[in-house]
């Protein structure tokens, strides 16, 4: 897109009712309309539980197309914590985890928890501070408080070359930023907020390799090959797949979901790249901020005060704020006069 242009609404943005001034997906994601209905409906139906695992299962199926691997190769949960947690539990005590500074906490406790000495470096540095004693690399893709998108290519590399496996957070980036969960030994990924699912949906890809290590301390009934046939006894034949690591659904949140991820997993995920980090860049353009290394569909700058956020506030405008910073994000339900309303709210 040309920054100086206008950016026509992206074709999704009609399945959203009020996105008009909300720059906030990298907080929590709009509920679309199919999501609406699907809740209205079943809040209507006698609770189903054989319905509900079917809705899983497909949601399971978008997510999966979404970011590029097999079906098979993907647990559900609610939390990427308990999820990172599965993972934090492989690694022996004191083993080496590289991760970016001021990365989410939710990608770092669970190392710190379970033993493992994290250590951090810049994200522009994170792949020349993989070292020979580096066991594992965890990072966002998009990070949370400054929007910048990793370097994947260099920290695959870098972390290839010293047999370090790598665990990627993809929860602001899936749903604008096309991803393909192959190049990671794990992803993890809740999906309240560019996929506009209801919060309580998450998902953990794993390579097959991967896999084989890990242990499913979190085993419960829906990590058996039968889930109605696991739910009572020790004695239960655990999936032979990715499905080991999955817990218990939340019902009515995967209700919600599935008419979103499938909405996403159908839409040209370039496109949307495209329409959101266009109308990123205008707006970067236009209050002076500086070019993003990599194009990012999330805005950050130093606001200490919290006084730009104020402002955009004031104006009607729904923001947020992170770590010292002001920040907005552009997704399908916005366009240009979003972008004029909130260029205007900060320049008085």
């Amino acid at each position: 897109m040309d920054v100086m242009g206008e950016t026509a609404p992206h074709p999704l943005a009609a399945q959203f009712a009020n996105g008009r001034g909300y720059l906030a997906a990298c907080t929590a994601g709009l509920p679309m309309s199919g999501t609406r209905r699907a809740v209205r409906d079943d809040l209507d139906r006698a609770p189903d539980p054989e319905r509900y695992c079917a809705i899983v299962e497909r949601s399971r199926g978008h997510f999966a197309r979404l970011v590029s691997i097999a079906a098979e190769r993907v647990a559900i949960g609610s939390q990427t914590s308990v999820q990172v947690a599965l993972v934090a539990a492989s690694l022996p005590p004191g083993a080496e985890v590289l991760s970016p500074d001021g990365e989410f906490s939710s990608l770092v406790l669970p190392f710190v928890q379970a033993g493992a000495r994290v250590r951090t470096a810049p994200l522009e540095d994170l792949a020349g501070a993989v070292g020979p004693r580096t066991r594992l690399v965890a990072f966002s893709l998009v990070q949370s408080a400054t929007g910048e998108v990793a370097d994947v290519d260099a920290i695959c590399r870098a972390a290839a070359a010293v047999g370090a496996r790598t665990v990627c957070d993809i929860t602001q980036a899936a749903g604008w930023l096309p991803v393909d969960a192959t190049r990671f030994d794990a992803v993890v990924c809740h999906t309240y907020k560019w996929l506009c699912a209801p919060r309580g949906v998450a998902f953990l890809a794993l390579s097959a390799e991967f896999a084989r290590t890990l242990t499913p301390v979190q085993a419960g009934w829906y990590a058996g090959d039968d889930p109605w046939a696991s739910c009572y006894g020790a004695e239960v034949d655990l999936a032979g797949c990715a499905r080991r690591f999955d817990v218990s659904p939340a019902w009515q949140a995967f209700v919600g979901a599935e008419p979103a991820l499938a909405a996403f997993a159908d839409a040209d995920l370039d496109a949307i790249h495209r329409h959101d980090t266009g109308l990123a860049a205008a707006f970067r353009e236009r209050v002076g901020l500086a070019s993003a290394e990599r194009p990012s569909a999330i805005v950050t700058w130093d606001d200490p005060e919290g006084d730009d956020l104020a402002r955009l506030q004031a104006a009607g405008l729904t923001a947020s704020g992170r770590n010292g910073r002001a920040r907005v994000a552009f997704h399908v339900f916005n366009d240009d006069r979003d972008l004029d309303e909130a260029v205007a709210a900060l320049r008085g």
